[in-house]
């Protein structure tokens, strides 16, 4: 019934003493603040002040209002001076979780120079292979997890940086070297080698083995990237990998990276707490890290900041 317009309106008309000045200082006509005043005192049910005085006098309804709007729009503005100094703030932490040790790569030369700018933000990082960092993001205590993997929630932010493509990388002298793709039915006879994660949060189990009702010989884990391609360059199994993160192995002959299928492609974000995503230091990192990924990492797909993100 009472909005914040008929409070300003209210303390702006004692201010001035009279309608001309105040539908002046509002940029109104006289009419439409008439009509302003008018429907919100057929509202209550009653006159909040004397029309032919000058100044102006207040009922006793009148004062009621005027004494809500001296108490609820100065915090009003107080939260919204708040809300606009965390957005230009140069100071801030980021607590950051990646779920995939291939990020490395690219995030350590990123971090870098997103320091040298923002010397002020403190920055700290652990793997997200031990916990799921989405409900920790939420409850504050992460700021912000590199993933692939969307949970849908409304108070997380999803912010896009780059597509990329999973490919399964085998040993030179692997059977599998010599075909121009990889099917599902591939991998039933194979190991595969994988983080030490949930196997239901991998990406060639979720979008590829998964759907296809294929589950693989055996399973093997490694704790980073270069372990994993120094086993399938020894012939111990196969593995999933963006390409980025192959392509230097795969130049040297070391391995060999098939397409998974027509090709995999997936979507990597830094997800943040949806209300925060809009702070300078945040997007200072965003367009650190897509920078750094479009001049460093082969075969990505750069994408629009605003681009609408994939959902599982």
């Amino acid at each position: 019934m009472i909005e914040l317009k008929h409070l300003k309106t209210l303390t702006v008309l004692r201010a001035t003493g009279s309608l001309t000045a105040t539908a002046n200082s509002l940029y109104l006509t006289q009419s439409a603040l008439s009509h302003q005043l008018k429907d919100l005192e057929q509202r209550l049910g009653s006159q909040l002040f004397l029309r032919k005085t000058r100044p102006v006098r207040f009922t006793t309804e009148g004062k009621v209002l005027l004494d809500l709007a001296d108490k609820v729009l100065p915090k009003i503005q107080a939260a919204e001076q708040e809300l606009a100094n965390s957005k230009h703030q140069t100071t801030g932490r980021l607590q950051m979780a990646i779920e995939c040790h291939s990020c490395f790569q690219w995030l350590m030369p990123a971090l870098k120079q997103y320091q040298a700018l923002w010397p002020d933000v403190t920055v700290d990082f652990l793997s997200g292979f031990s916990f799921d960092p989405i409900p920790a993001l939420a409850k504050g205590e992460l700021d912000l997890v590199i993933t692939a993997d969307i949970q849908p929630r409304h108070e997380i932010h999803y912010e896009p940086l780059f597509d990329f493509e999973m490919c399964l990388i085998v040993a030179p002298q692997s059977p599998l070297a010599t075909k121009s793709h990889i099917v599902a039915t591939d991998l039933i006879d194979q190991t595969l080698l994988s983080y030490p994660i949930q196997r239901n949060r991998l990406d060639i189990v979720k979008h590829f083995l998964q759907p296809a009702g294929i589950e693989p010989l055996e399973w093997k884990q490694a704790d980073n990237s270069l372990m994993l391609i120094q086993m399938v360059s020894a012939g111990m199994g196969v593995a999933a990998l963006p390409n980025w993160a192959v392509d230097n192995f795969v130049r040297q002959g070391l391995i060999i990276s098939k397409p998974l299928g027509k090709g995999l492609w997936r979507r990597l974000f830094a997800a943040v707490r949806a209300s925060e995503y809009k702070h300078h230091y945040l997007n200072a990192f965003f367009a650190t890290a897509r920078q750094q990924c479009q001049q460093h990492l082969q075969g990505i797909k750069t994408i629009s900041p605003n681009k609408t993100p994939l959902i599982d």
